[in-house]
C-alpha cells in the first residue's frame, strides 16, 4: 500500500463522509439512513469544530477511511473524554493499518491536548473483529452498556 496520510476533514470531504456513514449504518446495523439528514449532520460538524471533528485517512490522495471524535466532560476525571465515532475503512483497504493510523493520530492529539483524559468508543456487541482491533490498539472493555432513547 502507498503511504497513508491522516488529515483533518474539510468541506471537500462531505460527500465521501456521507457515503461512508451510510455504509457504516448498512454494514453494522442493517439500517438505511436518510441521506438528507445525514448530509446536514455531517455538514454541521464540519462547520463547527466545537461539536467534534472528522479525520480522514488517504492513500494516493483518495479518502479510504475516517473517524470522528466528539467530547464528553467527565466530572469524575475533571477532563474531556474523546468519543470516537463514525469509524469506517473502505472494504478495499481493511486489514492494512488504516484504522490503526487514524487511531494513533487521534491518540497523539488527545494526549497532547490540554484537559483530555482519554478515548472511548462504542462497538456493536456482535462485532468481534472490530473489538479485537480495538483491543490490539490498547483499548479495554469499559464494562458499560450504552442505553439510549432516540427522538425521531
Amino acid at each position: 500500500m502507498s503511504d497513508l496520510t491522516i488529515r483533518p476533514a474539510t468541506a471537500d470531504d462531505l460527500d465521501v463522509i456521507v457515503d461512508f456513514n451510510a455504509r457504516i449504518a448498512s454494514e453494522t446495523e442493517d439500517t438505511v439512513l436518510d441521506r438528507d439528514t445525514l448530509r446536514a449532520g455531517v455538514q454541521v460538524l464540519l462547520e463547527d469544530p466545537a461539536k467534534g471533528r472528522y479525520f480522514v485517512a488517504c492513500v494516493d490522495g483518495v479518502v479510504v477511511g475516517q473517524v470522528m471524535h466528539t467530547r464528553e466532560w467527565s466530572d469524575w476525571r475533571n477532563g474531556d473524554i474523546w468519543w470516537l465515532q463514525s469509524v469506517y475503512v473502505h472494504a478495499d483497504h481493511r486489514r492494512r493499518g488504516v484504522f490503526a493510523g487514524l487511531y494513533r493520530h487521534l491518540q497523539e492529539l488527545a494526549k497532547t491536548a490540554p484537559g483530555v483524559v482519554g478515548l472511548r468508543l462504542y462497538v456493536e456487541v456482535d462485532n468481534t473483529p472490530a473489538q479485537a482491533t480495538y483491543a490490539r490498539l490498547g483499548m479495554d472493555d469499559a464494562s458499560y452498556l450504552v442505553m439510549q432513547e432516540i427522538f425521531g
